[in-house]
């Protein structure tokens, strides 16, 4: 058996999405599970819509995502030398010629193919073949580069994911894999990449299922071996439709802004169209261990964001509280809002953690804590009756000595509420207004210990 060698290969034409973060983590995992290694190559020839601030978007998702690389990156433009010096090979080999066919013979050629309603396609009139005659090469016209690809026959491989998949080479026509000016293509690179890489296993999306029986020839044409494949079929939003923007077709750095943690959106993918048995939950380290390719489904993956969410809250309170404090302040802190005047961080995000499914939603619950609140009026009337207001004196009364632990508040609640004849609710819901300006929080007992006994006392006595 060689040793596993995986690589990811994305274009820098925009952000790290979705789709390209579960490739790369499938890819990632399948190296780390046979003790292999994991390549990272940016594929940049498009040189038009390539940016430097979309290879950086690349790699600060890598690295958000923990999905480290052992080799690279390799820049393909880095490599052009090569390329050229491979295709050189393959002119003297006879697997690739030079074609003089201008752009308006194609055109013409396309426009008569259409009209007899046959697959538009190259007709092979400058392919060296026993027996033919070519033209003389016209001395205006810059060639491009085709590869000779196989006329009978099939090309197939047994893909890991979809099964058995074949082409007719009848049906390939010459793929360019040089432009007249020189530089090589995008299918050609990819074969002498994963030649030179000696890549053995290629995982990634199956809109490149078109491209890879075209691969397979070229590779074949060099002598190299042919990898495994295995094409992930395609992800769909919420609603069933093909993933967008709308549903979650974002920035993976996205997902940090808006607060999610990184180990949430790694089980996510995780199980966006692989599963181990029924389990939903499981860590980073029992996903490699677990990781194949023959629990890969064919079917479209359907994203599902109530369930991201679900897996984050879940992550984020199985965080030791200083860590979760720390992520929450750093939040806060980007907010110019100052944890260091009212109560200790810690605290507030372990009370409201079970209410909240991202870090920003938790932020947005304890920043009340360190600024001044101020009580809708319209709420506060709601909730702060006149049979509340006598009740809510004593309770500030009794404040002042009482032992400032949750189970004694809660024991002081239940008193004044018994001594003036009172449900729950009727003291309850005005101390969280008051404290903190919404009808919803947690238990009120837990809430006043926290703020403390000096900013409760002095935020109560303001409604009596």
């Amino acid at each position: 058996m060689k040793p596993v060698r995986t690589r990811f290969a994305p274009s820098p034409t925009g952000y790290l999405h979705i789709g390209g973060a579960r490739t790369a983590l499938f890819s990632w995992a399948y190296a780390r599970r046979h003790g292999g290694t994991f390549i990272l190559r940016i594929e940049d020839t498009d040189v038009a819509r390539s940016t430097p601030e979309a290879v950086q978007a690349i790699l600060d998702g890598m690295n958000w995502l923990g999905l480290e690389h052992d080799e690279g990156p390799f820049y393909q433009m880095q490599r052009m030398e090569r390329y050229k010096e491979v295709i050189q090979q393959m002119l003297a080999a006879g697997t690739a010629y030079y074609c003089y066919t201008t752009r308006e013979e194609l055109d013409a050629l396309r426009a008569e193919q259409e009209a007899k309603k046959e697959k538009p396609r190259y007709d092979g009139r400058w392919r060296p073949e026993a027996g033919k005659t070519l033209p003389t090469p016209p001395a205006d016209v810059p060639p491009v580069v085709r590869f000779k690809n196989p006329k009978d026959g099939v090309v197939a491989w047994e893909d890991q994911v979809k099964g058995r998949i074949e082409f007719a080479n009848s049906e390939l026509d010459d793929l360019i894999i040089a432009r007249a000016d020189g530089t090589p293509t995008y299918n050609f690179c990819v074969c002498v990449d994963d030649w030179d890489m000696g890549i053995t296993h290629i995982i990634r999306g199956d809109d490149h299922v078109n491209n890879t029986p075209r691969q397979i020839n070229i590779l074949a044409a060099l002598g190299a071996e042919v990898p495994t494949y295995a094409h992930l079929s395609m992800i769909l939003g919420d609603d069933g439709a093909k993933l967008s923007k709308r549903h979650g077709a974002v920035s993976v750095m996205q997902y940090d802004e808006d607060g999610f943690l990184t180990e949430a959106v790694i089980n996510y993918l995780a199980r966006l169209g692989w599963s181990h048995g029924d389990e939903e939950v499981f860590s980073r380290q029992q996903f490699v261990e677990w990781f194949d390719l023959d629990h890969i489904t064919a079917s479209a993956a359907q994203f599902n964001t109530e369930k991201l969410l679900w897996l984050n809250q879940h992550y984020m309170k199985q965080l030791p509280p200083a860590e979760l404090a720390a992520k929450v302040g750093a939040r806060l802190a980007a907010r110019k809002v100052d944890t260091g005047n009212g109560p200790d961080l810690q605290k507030a995000v372990t009370l409201y953690v079970d209410r909240c499914n991202t870090l920003n939603v938790l932020a947005d619950a304890v920043e009340v804590f360190y600024g001044h609140v101020a009580p809708d009026a319209t709420l506060l009337a709601q909730h702060l009756s006149p049979e509340a207001v006598p009740a809510l004196a004593d309770f500030v009364a009794g404040l002042g000595t009482v032992t400032w632990e949750t189970a004694a508040i809660n024991a002081l609640i239940k008193e004044t509420i018994t001594k003036h004849g009172l449900k729950m609710p009727k003291l309850a819901m005005p101390l969280r207004v008051i404290l903190t300006g919404q009808a919803q929080a947690p238990s009120v007992d837990a809430l006043v210990e926290m703020i403390g006994r000096e900013r409760v006392v002095m935020a109560l006595s303001k409604h009596l």
